[in-house]
């Protein structure tokens, strides 16, 4: 039988959803082995549910989204010299449209991250049990991946704080805050400036806890849960931040 389905140690009590959420921070050690237990992750999926939608209303209070996609605009020079050639009034109409969908999908986000978390678990689960041998179920790894975003929950506090103190002028929700790499060059520079937002202290702290968390329920050693985590990371940002300089 794998770790994955082994008791807990005797010495370490059954943990609440509540407690585990905790821990994440505190002992991620301790929170992730409880996973051997109990893999239910909804009251993590609820609080990053309610994060996201926080910041997007406050944002959406504080700064307005015809400012938040004027900054975004400044990221995306063809899509503006598009809407540049436009009538005045053309012009007008095309940013209601734009400011109205950028609205809907900022509220709806938060549903968008949970699909997202969970083809993140599907790849990850796959990765594990036929790459190391490792027996871990679906829902063992969708609970990974929803306790070790929960750093975002500090991220969104924080962006909500800058927001109601005014640090608004650039605002977008890709870079709420600066917590990343991307002051160092010109937005202009897209590909560049994309593959250096994603060097952030809180994602890089959910890839650590990802790695911690893989090692407690398998065999696998954490180095090399840590190695596959980031290895499928910076595929990842490659590819988007690829793409998102060849639209931009």
């Amino acid at each position: 039988m794998s770790s994955a389905a082994e008791a807990l140690p005797p010495s370490q009590p059954a943990l609440s959803q509540a407690e585990r959420v905790i821990d994440t921070f505190v002992a991620p050690t301790k929170a992730f082995t409880d996973l051997r237990r109990s893999s239910n992750w909804l009251v993590p999926a609820v609080l990053l549910i309610l994060s996201s939608i926080a910041v997007v209303r406050v944002a959406d209070v504080k700064i307005g989204f015809q400012k938040i996609v004027d900054n975004q605009l400044v990221l995306q020079p063809k899509q503006a010299e598009a809407l540049d050639k436009l009538s005045p009034e053309d012009r007008a109409r095309k940013m209601e449209t734009i400011v109205k969908i950028n609205r809907t999908i900022s509220y709806c986000f938060s549903a968008i991250l949970l699909v997202y978390l969970i083809i993140v678990a599907a790849v990850l689960l796959g990765t594990f049990n036929f790459g190391f041998g490792a027996e871990l179920t679906f829902n063992q790894c969708i609970a990974v991946t929803m306790y070790t975003s929960l750093p975002s929950l500090v991220k969104g506090l924080l962006a909500i704080l800058l927001i109601l103190l005014g640090a608004t002028g650039n605002f977008t929700f890709q870079n709420p805050i600066a917590s990343n790499l991307s002051g160092l060059v010109d937005p202009s520079s897209h590909f560049l400036y994309s593959l250096l937002m994603s060097i952030d202290i809180f994602t890089i702290w959910t890839l650590l806890l990802a790695g911690i968390a893989f090692s407690c329920l398998t065999k696998v050693p954490r180095g090399t849960c840590l190695a596959v985590i980031f290895g499928w990371w910076v595929v990842f940002i490659l590819a988007t931040s690829g793409l998102g300089a060849a639209l931009s």
